[in-house]
């Protein structure tokens, strides 16, 4: 029963069974729960996108790692990943439709074409390896935005 959990987690609660781009199917659900939650909870979404944060992470960890086999180390339908990097990047974007827009085109550019050492982390063991690229792609993604934010304020 905990295996399947795992597994269902793991696959990002069935996107990554999508045929086609599960990684960017997703990212998409990620970005739509967490307006979701954005929506339910108002001003307080920033503690609830921590609490997404920090614990996605070790559940992640275990849940693509059930899913990664010797043939396949990286499945293309473990996708928790996308859902940790994309949540990563939104790290105090404002929550509107325009900025997690922003996000989702960011991150998926990002993860896309993994800038190091994101490349380098997926040769990682296991669900470390699965999860560790797309936490270098949310930071950047997150790291960049909030960059552009920053400056788009100081010149306003």
């Amino acid at each position: 029963m905990i295996k399947a959990l795992g597994k269902a987690i793991g696959l990002g609660f069935g996107t990554g069974l999508f045929p086609i781009a599960p990684g960017t199917v997703g990212s998409l659900a990620a970005v739509v729960i967490y307006y979701l939650i954005v929506l339910a909870v108002g001003a307080a979404e920033q503690f609830i996108l921590a609490g997404l944060i920090i614990f996605s992470l070790p559940v992640g960890v275990w849940a693509t790692g059930l899913l990664a086999t010797e043939e396949d180390p990286d499945p293309g339908k473990a996708v928790w990943d996308e859902f940790l990097g994309m949540w990563i990047t939104c790290i105090l974007l404002p929550p509107t439709i325009p900025w997690l827009a922003a996000a989702f085109i960011c991150f998926r550019v990002f993860d896309v074409l993994k800038p190091w050492p994101a490349r380098r982390l997926e040769n990682l063991h296991g669900g470390w390896g699965i999860m560790a690229d797309d936490i270098a792609a949310g930071i950047y993604g997150f790291a960049l935005l909030n960059a552009a934010r920053f400056a788009w304020q100081a010149w306003g």
